[in-house]
């Protein structure tokens, strides 16, 4: 009978944010697959948790994955968890579930901690609909991937590292226009967890003069519609001498 696969979100900082389903399928399992076994072992060592970790990284995951699967179709019960937040997301763990759907080994995911949806909802910006981009390209396609977003009608979530916080703001505002509104949310949940409202320009001179620290998520507005322009469809016609336009006018009337 083949195992199951749980991936579980762990918090983006406060360890109040862990919950209890989360806790109890952790110490079930029979294995923990851990981004980084050093950062997952303090959270298993604050809750208690002692089922075995092994490391499951983007740098190992196609190596480790075939040997993750044998166990799982031979039924064991295998938790997936990043350093923070919900796998998959920005983090290893897509490549384990497809491998699963394929195999037609069962998965399901937790609830939990993510950091986007509250830097979303934080904001202020409109946020019924969104797009989430994760983190740019970091040379190659990132101008491409600007300018298609520049258009973008909808809010747009980004992950930044604080090192490349003001250059993208910077970025951001050149392609999209500095007054441009939006919104850098750091340290979510944390003790110092801060938002800072105002335009792309106003943001850059803000992070400018102020280094950031932590981890950072930047949400700005979609684009606004442009106006339509009124098509004349007569226009054409309307030029031309000898054409009887008391035609035209009862048609536009």
């Amino acid at each position: 009978m083949a195992g199951k696969l749980y991936i579980v979100p762990t918090p983006v900082g406060n360890l109040e944010d862990m919950t209890p389903r989360a806790v109890s399928v952790l110490k079930q399992a029979h294995l923990i697959l851990a981004e980084d076994t050093r950062t997952s072992g303090v959270i298993m060592k604050h809750f208690g948790i002692e089922t075995p970790m092994r490391s499951h990284h983007k740098f190992n995951e196609h190596e480790t994955m075939p040997g993750v699967i044998n166990m799982l179709e031979g039924g064991s019960i295998i938790a997936l968890v990043s350093d923070a937040g919900t796998p998959a997301i920005s983090d290893p763990g897509f490549l384990l579930s497809r491998e699963c759907r394929r195999k037609g080994i069962e998965v399901e995911t937790l609830p939990g901690a993510t950091a986007f949806v509250p830097a979303l909802v934080n904001s202020g910006l409109p946020c019924e609909r969104f797009i989430f981009e994760g983190f740019l390209p970091q040379k190659k396609g990132r101008a491409t991937r600007l300018e298609e977003l520049k258009e973008q009608p909808l809010t747009m979530i980004f992950y930044e590292s604080p090192m490349r916080l003001v250059k993208t703001l910077k970025q951001l505002a050149e392609v999209m226009g500095a007054d441009r509104e939006a919104s850098v949310v750091r340290e979510i949940s944390k003790v110092h967890n801060t938002t800072h409202n105002g335009t792309l320009a106003e943001l850059a001179d803000y992070f400018t003069a102020t280094a950031p620290r932590g981890e950072i998520v930047i949400v700005v507005a979609g684009a606004e519609p442009k106006a339509a322009v009124k098509v004349d469809k007569y226009a054409h016609f309307k030029n031309k001498k000898n054409i009887n336009t008391d035609y035209i006018q009862n048609e536009e009337d």
